[in-house]
């Protein structure tokens, strides 16, 4: 008899602890939207970092205060209604720490290492070892790892063909699967609308450079057989479905022969505006060119909304402060804050919301590191809006990175110096070093006299507060290269738990559209009904080990 006691006692715990899943903690983020850039105070009884931190009982302290908000976190057991899913182009883990320090607190958090859930991703293509931007896209958005150069095709046709069978080669993913589940989709950043990361939301095809007709006609293929990018967004079967794109890019969009709303020229070769077209093919629809025109649309009465802010890609945060152009052209996070504010009432069934900070990476790119790292800040800025403006309840937010890039972060430089600046200690030539450089890039020659790599030069007189200072490599390049490694993922909400461990980039939309419950993931009504005849279940199993309880109890007394 007391075997059977404690066997029901088993039981009725086991029946409880299944079916008690808590909600994710919630956590205050970042609402600062306008981050301070000056320089460190040096109030400080020693230079560099609070007198507190020189005691051990704070470092014991905060190590139990983390501890205590682990043992507390419990994963969310609710459906994921909204994924946001951003990616920070060529956001390496060194970009990250660099941006804390740029912040000016080494202890400081950007908003999204606030988030209780982190995984890593590996970003390699098919055929590449270091990836680039066009097989990344295809991975963390469709769950499939294709070849360098490529969106959404399969790796088994070699880049820049235009002899393959699209029905078969050809394929989608987040955003097609919210779309056939009812979601409004949107998509934003900071580069050209077409460019490699916004395209692999909507968009296939074997060359990324291909944005618009004359890139495929000079690959001697057919762009009425395979669309150009461009051409995709406006009328392909994913793109012309999305509600919200808003980027740069106008020069893909408008005939060679014509300019746009700020006197640049267009790129297309078929004489097609894709702006007007857009806008024939999509009612209840608003397109707008500046700020101006941004803030004025009335979200609520429109379906479609298509911003395209510059003829290329987007300007740089700081240039945009700099050249004092806030009244004319919008930052990341302003773009996302109405992508969200105009998504959230479109459909009862959700959204899905797809945002790059792209220039980061062409940041990295021309070896700027400064606007690299103010790039990163508004990335951050515009994620912690995004936690704001949602539900952790209900919405999963994802923050992750294409790939890598080669800037290291190096040198023992003391707590509370500027990490744009120079190292403390000099080199064996007695030459002083950044505490940013690059492994390869433009930035060799600022660094090598006369190209020499034996003999450097002395950069102290470099102008390391502006924004245009190019940074020193060791390898000459026209431009700085990506890097290879791993990649951080961040998750918070619904499904958030699912991002922890070593993963394959691929796996990624996977893991979204889980917990969402869309594509391969989607219920139908019988499995809804057999969800709850599991609910029912388990009543009648907890009301069972109840009764034997009870019936145990009394026998026994």
């Amino acid at each position: 008899m007391v075997r059977a006691l404690w066997f029901s006692v088993v039981l009725l715990l086991g029946c409880l602890v299944a079916g008690s899943v808590g909600d994710e903690v919630r956590r205050t983020y970042d609402s600062d939207h306008q981050h301070k850039r000056s320089a460190p105070k040096n109030t400080r009884a020693v230079p560099g970092y609070e007198e507190v931190e020189t005691t051990s009982e704070h470092w014991w302290n905060q190590a139990q205060n983390t501890l205590r908000s682990k043992l507390d976190l419990k994963a969310s057991a609710n459906k994921a209604k909204n994924v946001i899913f951003f990616i920070g182009d060529g956001m390496s883990p060194q970009t990250t720490a660099a941006t804390r320090m740029y912040l000016g607190n080494e202890n400081k958090k950007l908003s999204f290492e606030e988030f209780p859930y982190l995984a890593t991703a590996k970003t390699y293509c098919v055929d590449r070892q270091v990836a680039d931007s066009a097989c990344t896209a295809t991975a963390y958005l469709s769950g499939v790892k294709t070849n360098y150069g490529m969106i959404n095709v399969s790796p088994s046709v070699p880049r820049y063909n235009c002899n393959y069978n699209r029905t078969e080669a050809e394929f989608h993913g987040l955003l097609q699967w919210a779309q056939e589940a009812g979601k409004a989709t949107g998509v934003v950043t900071t580069t050209r609308i077409t460019h490699a990361s916004p395209a692999g939301a909507y968009a296939n095809i074997a060359n990324r450079d291909w944005e618009d007709d004359s890139g495929v006609l000079g690959s001697s293929c057919d762009p009425t057989k395979y669309p150009d990018i461009a051409q995709q967004l406006v009328h392909g079967d994913v793109g012309k479905k999305v509600n919200v794109f808003l980027g740069g890019g106008r020069k893909h969009f408008i005939p060679e022969t014509a300019t746009d709303e700020e006197n640049q020229p267009g790129k297309r070769k078929d004489g097609r505006n894709l702006i007007n077209e857009w806008k024939e093919t999509h009612p209840s629809s608003q397109y707008v060119w500046n700020k101006a025109g941004l803030k004025a649309v009335d979200l609520t009465k429109t379906d479609y909304l298509l911003g395209l802010f510059e003829n290329d890609h987007c300007r740089y945060n700081l240039h945009i402060d700099e050249h004092q152009l806030n009244d004319k052209e919008p930052k990341l996070s302003e773009m996302t804050e109405t992508a969200i504010k105009m998504l959230a009432g479109k459909s009862k069934e959700g959204f899905v919301l797809f945002v790059e900070g792209g220039r980061i990476d062409t940041a990295h790119h021309e070896s700027f590191v400064k606007l690299a790292l103010e790039e990163t800040a508004e990335y951050s800025r515009a994620i912690a809006l995004a936690r704001e403006l949602t539900s952790v309840e209900d919405t999963l937010i994802v923050v992750s990175a294409d790939h890598s890039h080669t800037m290291t972060y190096n040198g023992y430089t003391k707590r509370g110096q500027n990490v744009l600046g120079i190292a403390d200690i000099s080199g064996v030539d007695n030459l002083p070093y950044s505490t940013l450089s690059y492994a390869n890039g433009e930035g060799f020659y600022l660094a090598y006299k006369d190209g020499n790599p034996a003999e450097r030069l002395d950069i102290s007189s470099y102008n390391f507060d502006s924004s245009d200072q190019k940074y020193i490599a060791t390898v000459p390049l026209s431009a700085e290269s990506h890097g290879g490694e791993d990649v951080d993922v961040f998750a918070s909400g619904p499904g958030a738990h699912l991002f922890q461990g070593n993963l394959e980039q691929s796996v990624l939309p996977h893991l979204m559209a889980h917990a969402a419950e869309i594509g391969h993931y989607r219920k139908n009504e019988d499995e809804d009904d057999d969800d709850d005849d599991a609910g029912s279940s388990l009543v009648v199993c907890v009301q069972t080990i109840v009764v034997c309880l009870l019936a145990a109890f009394i026998k026994r007394f």
